[in-house]
């Protein structure tokens, strides 16, 4: 039978592996060169851990900024057997969202946002958006396309399965305007040969 100061020593020492198990910490350096991202994460100011690996949700990844927030998880409580399983950088993140929306985002103010009411918003910072490598793109809009460019550049062809139109009228319409033209002497030019 076990003594009751057993008991409580081993009580204790359970107690103590629970409180090991999780930690918060911030992010000193990232090493982003490998299959697994490696963090040198500060836990205060006796305990700083290297090579600390960090799990992150399939299909997304990012480069945690210096500073950042983390939350360690340690295997069993062993402190040997950390990962890093979320991190956030409270100077950067995008505030006032409402109940569903979702942003991705980056440290200088890009984003994709979908929102509530307003649909996906890309902000793009002042740089370039690139599509790469897209054998086609295609944009189904139930109502419009609308660009607000000083100037539309295309490389190649433009079709066009209905009207083509400027503020005045249809290329159809020119297209008539330019069949029917005269020569300035009342006469009419013979149809141009297409």
């Amino acid at each position: 039978m076990t003594s009751e100061p057993d008991s409580l020593g081993v009580m204790q020492r359970m107690w103590r592996r629970i409180q090991l198990m999780s930690s918060w910490g911030r992010v000193t350096f990232c090493d982003d060169g490998k299959t697994a991202q490696l963090l040198q994460v500060k836990l205060n100011d006796s305990e700083t851990r290297d090579g600390t690996p960090r799990i992150a949700e399939f299909g997304f990844t990012s480069f945690p900024p210096n500073g950042s927030d983390v939350l360690m998880v340690f295997m069993g409580g062993d402190r040997s057997k950390g990962v890093v399983v979320a991190t956030g950088h409270q100077q950067s993140r995008p505030v006032g969202l409402v109940s569903g929306e979702s942003m991705v985002y980056d440290l200088w103010g890009k984003s994709i946002y979908l929102t509530k009411d307003g649909g996906i918003v890309v902000e793009a910072g002042g740089t370039p958006v690139t599509v790469n490598n897209a054998t086609t793109v295609t944009i189904n809009a139930a109502t419009a396309v609308e660009m607000v460019t000083p100037v539309l550049r295309v490389s190649g062809d433009i079709e066009a399965g209905g009207n083509v139109k400027d503020s005045v009228r249809t290329m159809a319409e020119d297209r008539i305007l330019f069949n029917t033209h005269t020569n300035g002497s009342g006469t009419t030019t013979p149809t141009p040969q297409q």
